[in-house]
């Protein structure tokens, strides 16, 4: 119970992050417009006194407005690409944790109907169990008792063999939080590049008079994109380390569960053809 409340605790470590620093952004952002706009307020001190009370909300509003339109306009192209990786990196960590289950890797169910076939010692019962299930105990058994007839050693190896494949296909599920993990930096790089050459050439190009405006717009554009890109690929390179553990964990398990019902079936078998002793 300890280590699957700490399993929780650290899967949504990586979410904290995320919410942290996006907070932190938000209110530096949110900041940054106060400051812009309250140059104007030296010019009618008197009349902003006044009004304080009925244009506090809509100055809020449009304040929110407008640091999402800004955001969204700054991001761009590159920005709506990672926003699509985001959302198909969401849906996958949802998938992988509702399938890398112990319950769905062993069923109990399954596991208890096996104990009870064995106890009767109905073996075709058994394998017709393990055959109706998709699990990856079903799938170990199936190699197991399909190479009994070889001999104990033979049907482990077999087991073995299943195993592996199991083990590598679970690692190939997860394998795309590694590529998202390394591909988040580097598409905010490809921002970073973009926003730093149209801040470059606006000042190669502005001529004598040069507006800040123009430099500091490709610069939010380049930092916007890189912190879009290193927000996404922290907490998949995280999860992605989770999942291998979970995945190696998982496979131990049912790989020494499906041992431990073989090794009670061919004892049992061994049990029933054997002679009785006077």
């Amino acid at each position: 119970m300890l280590r699957n409340r700490c399993r929780g605790v650290f899967a949504i470590a990586p979410w904290l992050f995320l919410m942290g620093v996006l907070a932190l952004a938000s209110s530096s952002l949110s900041s940054a417009f106060g400051q812009d706009e309250e140059e104007p307020a030296t010019e009618k001190p008197v009349a902003k006194a006044t009004d304080a009370g009925d244009a506090a909300d809509p100055a809020a509003e449009a304040e929110s407005q407008s640091m999402l339109m800004w955001l969204i306009e700054t991001s761009g192209l590159i920005g709506a690409i990672i926003l699509v990786i985001s959302i198909f990196f969401v849906h996958r960590v949802v998938t992988l944790f509702l399938e890398f289950r112990p319950e769905i890797v062993a069923p109990p169910d399954l596991l208890e109907q096996i104990e009870g076939l064995l106890t009767k010692r109905d073996y075709n019962g058994v394998y017709q169990a393990a055959k109706k299930s998709e699990s990856a105990l079903g799938q170990l058994l199936i190699a197991g008792m399909t190479a009994m007839s070889s001999g104990l050693g033979e049907a482990r190896e077999a087991m073995d063999r299943t195993g592996e494949a199991i083990t590598v296909h679970m690692e190939k599920r997860i394998s795309l939080l590694a590529v998202i993990g390394s591909l988040g930096p580097m598409i905010g790089l490809l921002g970073t590049l973009k926003g730093m050459i149209g801040a470059f050439s606006g000042i190669a190009l502005s001529g004598t008079q040069l507006k800040a405006s123009q430099v500091a717009g490709n610069i939010s554009e380049a930092l916007v994109l890189t912190f879009e890109g290193v927000a996404i690929s922290v907490p998949a390179i995280y999860l992605f380390a989770l999942f291998k553990d979970r995945v190696s964990t998982l496979t131990v398990d049912v790989q020494n569960l499906s041992d431990e019902l073989i090794r009670k079936m061919h004892a049992a078998a061994h049990s029933k053809t054997a002679p009785p002793q006077a």
